[in-house]
């Protein structure tokens, strides 16, 4: 499962963007539609408050009746069609109403409010909204006076309708801006990702041997960690040049003594001949490594395949009168992140030893699962006793003999195997023998 922290950049920046598509804007689209809404409410009632002022200024109370002239000032009130109406209320009576108001197919609830209060709401008729202003005033003078309300209502329509138009323009501004955003926040991660990109590049052809360490120009906030990786290519250079030459001064001047004693006296006796030809193997092992320079910190990718067909078809040869039957199995695809030389070290000795003990057959496989690297290596042979398996890894111990056909370089296997932080178990084997399994944990 993947970690949180382990989410590539790409889908993070993916969620963002879709955060802000789906989530933001959306919110955006609806906040503005509401505000301006609001501000259509508030523009129908200070529309209907001028025309209220209106009619009162042009009311003439005349007998105890109001009276309205033929035409009064406010347009939207004289035309028929209109979204637009005014009446007028004496004791609950209906004394007038606008020209707007003549197909109007229903009377509005008149309202007993204390004089001179106004009331603006939201009210329905008929099924229909409608924003209606109403105003209770005293017409007439100190002689004659009756108090009159005045009622002003705004088709609800009116105001949906240029929100639609609104609306309409702003999802086409919405999208506009929305892929306007998405080019922007693409173009800005590539651009961001530029750096990381060449720092990987850079960081691959370290891994290769085509470089030997990183470049310049990275920005600030790569730059610590560029210098930091640098030092430590460098410091890793060092010690493997302290490393290969304090091994091959070792060897070298293990090497002479050595000649001296197997040119002695001591040589012709058989077990002190076998202990010398170990010595002298050991070194020559050294002397490899400190030739390849041992397992790297920046490690090179070897193809295994090759390296496995190799090590079997010279098994064959050198095996033949066993007639052993081989059985690999390894995907072209998979590589080995560290040295060609060690690899061949690690499995031309296990192989080996399995040739050795198995009767007549020796399976290897290599699979990857779980970012391991996994080597199963079956032979028939009698295997290897439980108790004995910890033992024969550790340096300097060994089996006696070959009977077991294991037992002679496992230990420096295990220590290859231990510098690429990989790991070695011994088990029985499905067709008899022993089996050896080999991980290397790739992040």
């Amino acid at each position: 499962m993947v970690n949180a922290t382990q989410v590539p950049l790409k889908i993070r920046q993916g969620f963002v963007l879709v955060f802000v598509l789906i989530i933001a804007l959306p919110v955006l689209f609806f906040s503005v539609s509401s505000a301006y809404y609001s501000s259509l409410v508030d523009a129908t009632e200070n529309n209907l408050e001028a025309h209220l002022y209106s009619l009162i200024s042009e009311v003439e109370f005349i007998d105890e009746t109001v009276q309205m002239p033929n035409t009064i000032l406010a347009p939207e009130l004289n035309r028929i069609d209109s979204d637009t109406f005014a009446l007028i209320y004496q004791n609950n009576d209906l004394v007038w109403y606008s020209e707007s108001a003549v197909s109007l197919e229903f009377n509005p609830n008149t309202i007993d409010s204390e004089t001179g209060a106004s009331e603006f709401k939201q009210v329905f008729y008929q099924g229909d909204a409608y924003w209606q202003l109403s105003l209770t005033v005293i017409l007439g003078n100190a002689e004659q006076s009756q108090q009159a309300v005045f009622i002003l209502l705004r088709d609800d329509k009116a105001l949906t309708n240029v929100l639609s138009e609104f609306t309409d323009t702003l999802i086409t501004w919405m999208l506009i801006l929305g892929a306007i955003m998405t080019l922007l926040m693409s173009l800005g991660f590539i651009w961001n990702m530029r750096p990381l990109q060449r720092l990987d590049k850079e960081i691959k052809a370290i891994e290769s041997g085509k470089k030997e360490r990183l470049s310049f120009g990275y920005p600030v906030e790569l730059q610590a960690i560029t210098q930091d990786l640098n030092l430590l290519l460098e410091s890793q250079r060092r010690q493997k040049e302290r490393y290969r030459a304090s091994l091959s001064d070792l060897a070298h001047a293990l090497k002479t003594p050595l000649a001296i004693l197997k040119s002695s006296p001591m040589a012709d006796d058989n077990d002190a001949q076998e202990q010398l030809d170990r010595i002298n193997s050991m070194i020559e092992h050294q002397l490899k490594r400190a030739a390849t320079g041992g397992t790297d910190t920046w490690k090179k990718k070897t193809a295994v395949a090759p390296v496995l067909e190799s090590i079997l078809n010279a098994m064959k040869k050198v095996y033949h009168q066993k007639a052993i039957e081989f059985e690999s199995d390894c995907d072209e695809s998979l590589n080995f992140l560290g040295d060609k030389t060690d690899l061949m070290e690690i499995l031309g000795n296990l192989i080996d030893n399995a040739c050795k003990a198995c009767q007549a057959s020796v399976q290897v496989k290599v699979t990857y699962i779980n970012k391991r690297l996994i080597f199963e290596i079956n032979d028939d042979g009698p295997g290897i006793e439980p108790s004995d398996r910890k033992k024969l890894l550790q340096r300097g111990a060994r089996l006696d003999t070959y009977e077991s056909g294991h037992g002679v370089g496992l230990a420096i296997v295990a220590d290859l195997i231990n510098d690429y932080q990989g790991t070695i178990n011994i088990d029985s084997a499905l067709i008899g023998g022993a089996q050896f399994i080999i991980e290397f944990k790739y992040d």
